[in-house]
């Protein structure tokens, strides 16, 4: 597969589309630290170090994820009191209040750690904000 130079952008406006950003989210790494929730602007920025699954993998680029219209966050076995503990993120889904548009995305995280995000609707942007750089670790999952 050829190197993709481009920055990759894409945006969420439904659950399906959230299965696009979680592809290009797979195994993306940050620091705790760099979880960002503003409550009064209702949004939550994830700031990582995303592996290029699309580009054929052998490299990685920051990137950030952000989610807005966002009611609540509730992180589960994820320590706030450790900003600089590394999370790898392994997917983003999406789960429907009994009334549409709302729900939850819902960030799974290597080790069990999940951040529930409660949204008055779907509407995420995903982006690429560095140049990427040559990375031989590809990554691993037991099976």
């Amino acid at each position: 597969m050829p190197e993709r130079k481009k920055p990759l952008k894409l945006r969420a406006e439904s659950a399906e589309d959230l299965t696009v950003l979680s592809a290009a989210l797979q195994d993306a790494v940050g620091k705790i630290g760099d979880i960002r929730f503003e409550a009064k602007a209702r949004r939550l920025t994830l700031t990582l170090n995303r592996y290029r699954w699309e580009a054929g993998g052998r490299s990685r680029v920051r990137a950030a994820l952000q989610v807005g219209s966002v009611e609540a966050v509730e992180a589960k076995r994820l320590r706030r009191d450790t900003p600089d503990a590394v999370v790898e993120l392994l997917a983003v889904r999406f789960e429907p209040d009994a009334e549409p548009p709302g729900g939850s995305l819902i960030l799974s995280f290597a080790g069990g750690g999940d951040l529930k995000v409660k949204v008055e609707c779907v509407d995420a942007v995903l982006a690429d904000v560095s140049a990427p750089w040559p990375t031989s670790r590809t990554p691993r999952h037991e099976t």
